[in-house]
């Protein structure tokens, strides 16, 4: 039965096809198709396309056919009458709605399409005429259902029931068409999810990231469940329902000349969960819930705690987003609501009189005053006497400022002085500081560089007193002072020998202590949250009671009961293993026991308790017997490994590791020629006698001064203490440039040029206050004369041309093209030249 827009429903005797309005009339069949049943999906389907036909196109249709399934249709042969009547109308009707659909949607176009994808896109909830038109179609057809059930039967009814469905589906349908749509560019990746209607055409959407990613329309491809959506296809088509949640692709048909990138400026993805919400006894209904990232802090408003579960509960206010204020449009200041007030003088009328003595009036003159004028007072007298008064103003004025300038620089003058004498006095203390420290060094010598001052403070007084007799005798005399002189060396070489091993010892039982405590640390790791975390092994447990052990045979002042049971535990651990080491510890112990059940002194039984801590220790350096100090040992425990890193040293005849050498600046490993650390000490002490404190102390003063820096410096950390005393002694001859000061505490090397890295050709030996006020300068020609700048110029040309012979400073002067026009200038031509001798004619 077809029903009309306008809400008529035709009855058996007038049942006439209804022909759409703009069309022309189809012929109707003679034999009508019989009807299939249609499925739920395909009735909504096509009720929501006649639906948006009509929203879309107002003067396109007027007609609706709904077409009707063989199960609904009512047994009575006078259904079957109207059956025959209405089905091939219905059906062609229904072709033609939907091939005149198809029509109208592609050939419509918006007016504002930008304020049409901003609705599609960013849909508002605003009311528009057409749903409107709608509403009143609706009203008109529900009008025509009233009258037409006095006139229907019970088949009737269902029929009309059904389209009542129908309808009620179409508007919960179209009150909010709204679908969450999850939008991944390919291949990129990146996530986008946004609200879009299920009702609108593909083409939009399209347009949209075609205006975000600057690619044409056309070249971009929307995917969904494996297939192309069109341009005039929509979501609904595909089963999309509102608030639902789909995916779709989009990917680029030319991805050489259009590749998709990623899209910047947008905030993170949102996560989507569905939460299951009750509406009823027994009913759920699942709802789309979005989780929004937001990135500003959000207060704490309180809540509560579950004391059974523990469970922190928040109010609402530490979940949501807070509200943004709107802003107002019109909003007035206070100076337009209020009124300009502005003062002006008005001269007004007064009538005044005069009375005079006449004839019949009397008026007495008593009290008349005499006004005599005075000295006419001009303008320019007035403006001179103003300025005669700023004057006065002006110079108490100046007198105060003048005060406080004269009490701020005499302030300012004070402070000076005061910093002045402070650092006179700081420089004398640290010379007092530094005098102090070389005396106690020399008295008390520990380390090697201790041990260098005593053997160069030696050698000075060697050459002073050598020249002392040189000048002073001639002949015997002289051969006997001198032996003398070697005489005076010679004992005190021994005294140095001395306190040389009394700093050994101590120097032994230290790192002895130290070696032992870190094979015995626990195993220490901190966690994500900072918490630090200690973890004893079974080798740490092991290595810790061999410690403690080695700790009791080496207490002394104990008693002879004491001492009897450190050396029976030394003997049970012993025991455990056995070898020759350990067969030689055990007889020491059974040694030393015998002697003190015979009563042997303590002081004579020194040496034989020194022999076993000595053994002992051995038996604890072996990782057979204590395996967590093989972590700890210098020498490999893997022979392969050891053999390729040895060198023969021809001083002392032996091979010994790389490490023993000192580091060449030239490539490769160290020439066989080259002495080991050992013999070059020996021969530092034996004839050279060279201190190097001062060099070591400016080379930290320069590693500390250079991590300051933020640049990230390298040079200044490759340097060795053979360059720097190169870089001193020769390049700026141990002295600062600007003062000529030779002392090495107080002499510092700075950058030349502050913007750039340290390095031998960027520097300048100063002494601490003038490197300080070197620093300060922002421009090296404004500071210096160019001469001076040209004299630091040479040295840094110099320095680069020493340095570039090492490998790993070269590096950094490879693209210096200065040195290479040097070079260039002051080659000297070395190819050979033949000479032709010619022989001199017969």
């Amino acid at each position: 039965m077809p029903v009309h827009a306008a809400g008529g429903v035709t009855s058996e005797a007038a049942a006439q096809p209804v022909l759409p309005r703009r069309a022309a009339p189809r012929p109707s069949r003679t034999a009508a198709p019989a009807p299939r049943k249609m499925s739920d999906r395909e009735e909504e389907f096509g009720a929501q396309n006649a639906v948006t036909a009509s929203e879309e196109n107002d003067d396109a249709f007027e007609t609706i056919n709904v077409p009707i399934s063989s199960e609904e249709l009512p047994e009575s042969g006078q259904a079957e009458g109207s059956e025959s009547e209405v089905t091939p109308s219905s059906e062609g009707h229904t072709t033609h709605v939907k091939e005149e659909n198809d029509q109208s949607f592609l050939n419509e176009e918006p007016e504002d399409e930008e304020q049409f994808m901003e609705e599609v896109l960013f849909p508002k909830r605003v009311s528009y005429s057409r749903r409107n038109s709608v509403k009143h179609k609706f009203t008109k057809h529900d009008n025509a259902v009233q009258s037409a059930k006095q006139f229907s039967h019970a088949g009737s009814l269902a029929f009309l029931d059904k389209i009542k469905a129908i309808k009620e589906s179409l508007k919960a349908s179209m009150k909010d068409p709204l679908a969450t749509v999850k939008v991944v560019l390919f291949p990129m990746g990146q996530e986008i999810i946004m609200p879009f209607k299920i009702d609108t055409i593909v083409k939009y959407l399209k347009d949209h990231f075609s205006y975000q990613l600057l690619i044409p329309s056309d070249i971009l491809q929307i995917r969904y469940a494996g297939r192309i959506l069109k341009n005039n296809e929509t979501l609904l088509q595909y089963g999309v329902k509102p608030q639902d949640i789909v995916q779709v692709e989009i990917f680029s048909t030319d991805p050489d000349l259009f590749p998709i990138k990623r899209i910047h400026g947008l905030t993170d993805a949102s996560q989507i969960i569905t939460v299951k919400v009750q509406t009823g006894i027994a009913q759920y209904q699942e709802v789309p819930v979005e989780i929004i990232k937001s990135d500003f802090h959000k207060p704490f408003l309180g809540g509560f705690r579950h004391k059974i579960t523990g469970i922190e509960y928040h109010n609402a206010g530490t979940q949501t987003v807070p509200k943004k204020i709107p802003e107002k449009d019109n909003v007035f200041c206070r100076d337009t609501q209020t009124v300009f007030l502005r003062k002006k003088l008005q001269q007004t009328t007064n009538t005044t009189s005069t009375q005079m003595t006449k004839i019949g009036v009397y008026v007495s003159n008593m009290t008349d005053k005499l006004v005599i004028p005075g000295k006419y007072f001009s303008a320019a007298e007035y403006h001179a006497q103003r300025l005669q008064a700023v004057i006065v103003l002006q110079t108490y004025y100046r007198q105060w400022h003048a005060k406080v300038v004269v009490k701020d620089l005499k302030r300012q003058k004070m402070l000076r002085l005061k910093w002045e004498a402070e650092e006179e006095l700081r420089k004398i203390r640290e010379k007092e500081e530094w005098i102090k420290l070389d005396y106690y060094r020399r008295h008390n010598p520990q380390t090697k560089e201790d041990f260098e001052v005593l053997y160069n403070a030696l050698e000075l007084w060697r050459q002073e007193e050598f020249a002392r007799i040189n000048q002073s005798f001639n002949g015997a005399e002289r051969k006997a002072a001198l032996c003398e002189l070697l005489e005076k060396e010679t004992q005190i070489i021994a005294s140095i020998g001395r306190h040389r091993y009394i700093a050994n010892t101590a120097n032994r039982e230290a790192l002895i202590q130290t070696f032992l405590d870190k094979c015995s640390a626990p195993k220490v790791w901190r966690t994500f949250s900072g918490k630090i975390i200690e973890m004893d092994t079974q080798f740490t447990i092991r290595a810790r009671e061999l410690q403690n052990i080695y700790k009791c045979i080496m207490l002394k002042n104990i008693s002879q009961d004491e001492r009897l049971d450190v050396l029976l535990t030394l003997k049970h651990t012993v025991k455990e293993h056995e070898c020759k080491l350990t067969q030689e510890i055990l007889e020491l112990i059974d040694r030393e026991v015998d002697l003190m059940m015979r009563g042997v002194k303590h002081h004579n039984l020194e040496g034989l308790r020194k022999r076993i801590a000595t053994l002992f220790f051995h038996y604890i350096k072996t990782p057979l017997f204590n395996p967590e100090v093989a972590r700890h040992l210098k020498v490999p425990q893997d022979p392969l490994m050891f053999s390729k890193k040895v060198d023969f040293c021809r001083s002392c005849r032996l091979y010994l590791p790389r490490t023993e050498f000192a580091a060449s600046a030239g490539p490769g490993p160290p020439p066989h020629g080259r002495p080991c650390r050992r013999c070059s000490a020996l021969g530092q002490e034996a004839w050279q006698r060279q201190s190097f404190l001062k060099l070591k102390c400016l080379l930290q003063r320069l590693h500390s001064a250079e991590a300051r820096y933020e640049d990230d410096p390298k040079i200044a950390f490759l340097m060795q203490l053979q360059d720097i005393q190169y870089l001193v002694e020769n390049i700026w001859a141990s002295q600062s440039v600007l003062s000529a000061g030779n002392d090495l505490n107080d002499l510092v090397l700075v950058r030349w040029d502050r913007s750039l890295e340290w390095s031998p050709w960027n520097c300048i030996l100063l002494t601490k206050d003038e490197g300080v006020a070197h620093l300060k300068l922002t421009s090296i020609e404004e500071g210096y004369e160019p001469l001076f700048i040209h004299k630091i110029k040479h040295k840094h040309i110099l320095a680069k041309n020493y340095f570039s012979h090492i490998p790993v400073l070269a590096s950094f002067i490879l693209d210096d093209g200065e040195i290479d026009e040097i070079r260039k200038k002051y080659h000297s031509e070395t190819t050979p030249k033949m000479i032709v001798a010619q022989r001199p004619s017969p």
